[in-house]
């Protein structure tokens, strides 16, 4: 199917409209200015006419828009290679002001404006899903992008990680007589149970569940395709049905004899889990937070806190992510992917490269979990269902695999349409009078997607990002932010070209 050209078609009709209005050589006079000014002047041009009619449609912008808009043309205007550091330096400037900006919306300020049709910008709350989301998307992004292994259990890496904080930080582990502390905040005296530092329970879950990556990756990666993903959705599943029946009825009935043993609780979870925080030592010396949680300011609170520092957990690991996908693992990893036979001739060890993957893979998801864990305060197995690694999956595809920034990307997407976006979406569609859909709050029945003319969108969540992945296959299957090597592929093919073609050679 011939592609419609619609960029080359509408400034076409543009140099066309300018010659009938009396500007004769407009296109060649335009092409003989300097790069810079052609680079500069369409989106100055375009933008002034956007803001305009909206101006005058009694819709004046909002200073914050017209910042943002700056922002963006600013990088437009610099280097490639100055735009590559620039660009996420301003990102992160941006999330790290973000609870700021949130503080003053919250008091009425009107420092935020609307966005259309999805109204307000995402909470903190989400904000702390989106960093902490982010992270298990780039670790399953090193699995599924770098090495090529399909992964259909990360969710498994995900309950690892937060069951080891809730053993490790909370009043457990007391029924075993167990009492423990160790640089733990906000614990009452005489609770009892593990109390350990939250950011040395951080590195216990990683290292903890990058070993069971490696325990389970050992007797899967030998397995291919379709086949590794069957196994690796069952070992996801194994995982959610142990922290399910890990209570003591459970654990009696595996080994069909009466215990008292309680590893997970069961259903009921574990919980209260210790707050974060960084401990009295680092608050007096370095006059840092002690206890997160009774932060409680307009600014420094208990979810900026956690959200700063999962920040910081997410740049530990995009730092990690793209060490590796630079090193000599990392190009063993994309080496695998591109062709695994290719790769062995060529003398890479298959099982221990693959193993190398699932294990980076499950470290940093570990760690997300144990921190995801700590912002709750509770840990429970139904956290742990086989979508979520559907959703994290998602991610990753819809950003672009192989790509950091991509899959940033769609978990940020993904995670505010989940949390926020799309029960949003259907009070925007609610609050307007359509023809056939006229909202009454009063007889909507909440059970069901669409009833008494209202939309409840959350229940149609399965069936949206399926469709969000159809159109994104259709229209950009190389994803948001594709990686390079991907994006080449997609736009120039991976055919190769015969060292000899014979078939112009004479017939025999």
């Amino acid at each position: 199917m011939a592609r419609l050209n619609v960029r080359g078609r509408v400034q076409g009709g543009f140099w066309r409209a300018l010659e009938a209005v009396g500007v004769k050589d407009a296109r060649a006079r335009w092409e003989g200015q300097s790069p810079f000014l052609q680079r500069a002047v369409p989106p100055l041009v375009i933008a002034a006419l956007v803001l305009g009619l909206a101006w005058l449609a009694g819709v004046p912008p909002h200073p914050t828009l017209l910042a943002l808009l700056a922002i963006v043309y600013a990088l437009h205007l610099l280097p490639r290679r100055i735009r590559r550091i620039a660009l996420p330096l301003t990102v992160l400037g941006i999330a790290l002001a973000y609870p700021i900006l949130w503080a003053n919306e919250l008091e009425g300020t009107n420092t935020l404006f609307e966005i259309p049709v999805f109204k307000a910008f995402p909470n903190m709350d989400t904000m702390v899903a989106i960093a902490i989301f982010s992270m298990m998307a780039i670790g399953l992004n090193m699995v599924v992008g770098y090495a090529g292994l399909l992964d259909l259990g990360y969710v498994a890496f995900y309950a690892i990680g937060a069951y080891t904080a809730a053993w490790l930080a909370s009043p457990h582990f007391a029924q075993n007589g167990i009492d423990f502390e160790l640089g733990a905040v906000g614990v009452p005296e005489g609770v009892g149970g593990l109390h350990i530092s939250i950011w040395i329970v951080l590195v216990a879950a990683a290292i903890t569940t990058a070993i069971a990556g490696v325990l389970i990756g050992l007797p899967t990666l030998r397995l291919r395709g379709d086949y590794l993903a069957i196994v690796t959705l069952a070992f996801g599943e194994i995982i959610y049905l142990g922290a399910l029946n890990g209570d003591a009825d459970g654990i009696s009935a595996l080994i069909d004899t009466k215990t008292d043993f309680n590893l997970t609780n069961g259903a009921f979870g574990i919980n209260p889990v210790d707050p974060p925080g960084f401990g009295h030592w680092l608050s007096e010396h370095l006059g840092l937070p002690a206890d997160f949680i009774v932060e409680n300011g307009s600014y420094v609170n208990f979810v900026s806190l956690v959200y700063w520092s999962a920040i910081g957990l997410l740049l530990i690991t995009i730092f990690s992510s793209i060490r590796l996908r630079d090193s000599r693992l990392g190009r063993a990893w994309i080496a695998i992917r591109e062709d695994e036979v290719a790769a062995a001739a060529m003398g890479i060890p298959l099982m221990r490269t693959k193993t190398w993957a699932y294990a980076s893979g499950a470290f940093f998801g570990g760690m997300a979990g144990a921190w995801y864990g700590s912002f709750k305060q509770g840990v429970f197995p139904d956290d742990f269902l086989f979508n979520f690694s559907i959703f994290i999956l998602c991610m990753v595809i819809l950003g672009g695999m192989g790509n950091v920034w991509g899959a940033i990307a769609g978990a940020a997407l993904l995670t505010y349409l989940d949390k926020e976006g799309l029960s949003n979406v259907a009070g925007w569609f609610n609050d307007r009078d359509f023809v056939l859909f006229q909202c009454d709050p009063i007889a909507q029945d909440p059970s069901r997607p669409i009833s008494a003319g209202c939309l409840n969108a959350p229940l149609l969540a399965t069936g949206i990002y399926g469709s969000i992945l159809v159109l994104a296959m259709l229209f950009r299957p190389q994803g948001l932010i594709p990686e390079q090597r991907r994006k080449l592929e997609f736009e120039q093919g991976v055919h190769d070209e015969p060292l000899m073609d014979v078939r112009g050679g004479p017939e025999e």
